[in-house]
């Protein structure tokens, strides 16, 4: 069973502004900070002005980890709760602010803690996430240059496997410095891909704008900057990943 303390702080946060209940022996008083990093340890100041060990924060969007990464190296026993839990306990009053009814119930030992994995771990998580949101972002973009090339009559993804492999990315180079002869693109073929020459001058021949010539430059250059994103996540997952033997 959790340990339930005297000296209990509930934290209603928002997106600008949270609201902060401490209840003790000795004092029983609300207070309201901002969440921008001074005014956030200046919540933190006051916490331990007042004695407080057990801290309660709802948790509401991405706006609580700020908030606990700051408070989870400073000995308090930091609860998270999910918003469901503790709103459905009866007898809440609808005038009464959140953050006196968490300090009610945690003093009550009425709430149960939410799963919150050590810090290493959230940003390993972080750096995954975003990592997962460039992928994602890299295919919606090769989609959009395939749209462009099927606007142009280039068949080139039904020839080539898929559109991110070297032999394509030269031709597409070519393609926006001005290049539209199908003999001469197709002989940028590396690897296995030069084995359908034939197909790959046929899919070749189209009718390349200059507004598409310049929408290939546009994309071209957004792969590239996502490609070094990529990259140099990798690297920052790889060092994030080496304190858990991966």
């Amino acid at each position: 069973m959790e340990v339930v303390y005297r000296e209990v702080a509930a934290i209603d946060i928002g997106k600008r502004q949270s609201v902060v209940h401490v209840q003790t022996p000795r004092l029983k008083e609300t207070r309201s900070f901002g969440m921008m990093t001074t005014e956030l340890l200046e919540l933190a100041d006051w916490l331990h002005e007042c004695e407080v060990q057990q801290v309660v924060m709802e948790s509401t969007g991405v706006y609580w980890k700020p908030l606990y990464n700051l408070l989870e190296g400073d000995d308090f026993d930091l609860w998270l709760v999910n918003a469901r839990d503790f709103r459905a306990v009866p007898g809440r009053k609808t005038d009464v602010q959140d953050s006196h009814w968490l300090c009610d119930l945690m003093r009550h030992g009425l709430l149960r803690r939410s799963f919150v994995p050590p810090k290493a771990q959230r940003e390993l998580r972080e750096l995954m996430r975003y990592r997962r949101s460039l992928i994602e972002e890299r295919a919606r973009e090769f989609n959009r240059l395939e749209k462009v090339l099927e606007g142009a009559n280039i068949k080139l993804g039904a020839v080539a496997s898929k559109l991110t492999g070297k032999s394509v990315r030269l031709m597409l180079g070519a393609m926006v410095n001005g290049e539209d002869d199908p003999e001469t693109l197709a002989n940028l073929a590396k690897g296995r891909l030069r084995n359908k020459h034939d197909e790959l001058v046929q899919a070749l021949q189209g009718l390349m704008g200059a507004h598409q010539r310049f929408l290939l430059q546009e994309q071209l250059g957004h792969l590239a900057a996502l490609d070094a994103r990529i990259l140099r996540l990798d690297l920052e997952i790889g060092g994030a990943v080496a304190p858990f033997g991966g």
